[in-house]
């Protein structure tokens, strides 16, 4: 069986990622970093395919000890926060929080398992970027400057490990009906011209597209904003 672990598992997009990854056979390794009852609710809703990885991904200690000997055929680095504010009212406090978490997060868990793929000579990693890091958005130059990171990263890392089988590709949601966007003013469907917010599951169609089927998908970004960012 085939295996993938998705960080950030039990937000609303690395929910529906994790199940996309579950319906398509694959045993799922379910992240979380404080909420282990709602991983194992998320993993009885997966049918139990899977199992509950927990640790502070700012850690490198703390990956290398839950993650140490993991092998998987996909890798999903969901996990992620935001801080919004105008870069002027902004510290180092704010700044430092959502780099650690976004990027610096990325570095550390693909560090650990990518050597693995490597001695397997296959596997693919999706990074879940942002439309903020493609086009910037006011209130956050942490966020953009992070996923603008991860994008970056994508694109380099990806003209490493290509001879090795492994692909390395991203998305880059727009505004995504979730946790993170309750608050956001419903006006700004005028901007969409699809005319709506998208769905979770909308994403984890495509980030299961890419971790599974796009065979010869290397180095690339999927916007899905509903035509917001084209």
């Amino acid at each position: 069986m085939k295996t993938v672990l998705v960080t950030g598992a039990t937000g609303v997009i690395g929910s529906a990622i994790a199940a996309a990854f579950a319906q398509g056979g694959y045993y799922v390794y379910v992240h979380c970093k404080t909420s282990p009852q709602k991983a194992k609710e998320l993993l009885e809703r997966l049918g139990g395919k899977g199992e509950v990885v927990q640790c502070d991904l700012r850690d490198p200690a703390a990956i290398k000890e839950v993650f140490g000997g993991l092998s998987v055929d996909v890798l999903v680095n969901n996990a992620g926060i935001t801080r919004d504010k105008l870069f002027f009212f902004m510290d180092e406090e704010e700044w430092h929080g959502v780099m650690d978490a976004n990027l610096n997060s990325l570095f550390y868990v693909t560090k650990q398992l990518l050597p693995e793929m490597i001695k397997r000579k296959g596997g693919s990693i999706v990074n879940v970027a942002s439309v903020s890091g493609v086009v910037g958005n006011a209130g956050q130059v942490n966020y953009s400057a992070s996923k603008g990171g991860m994008i970056a990263f994508t694109k380099a890392l990806c003209t490493e490990v290509g001879r090795y089988g492994i692909r390395v590709n991203a998305v880059a949601p727009g505004v995504i009906e979730s946790d993170m966007v309750h608050e956001v003013d419903k006006n700004i469907t005028r901007m969409i011209p699809l005319g709506r917010f998208g769905k979770p599951e909308e994403v984890a169609e495509v980030v299961f597209f890419l971790g599974d089927k796009a065979t010869y998908v290397q180095g690339e970004v999927i916007n899905i904003s509903g035509g917001m960012v084209r």
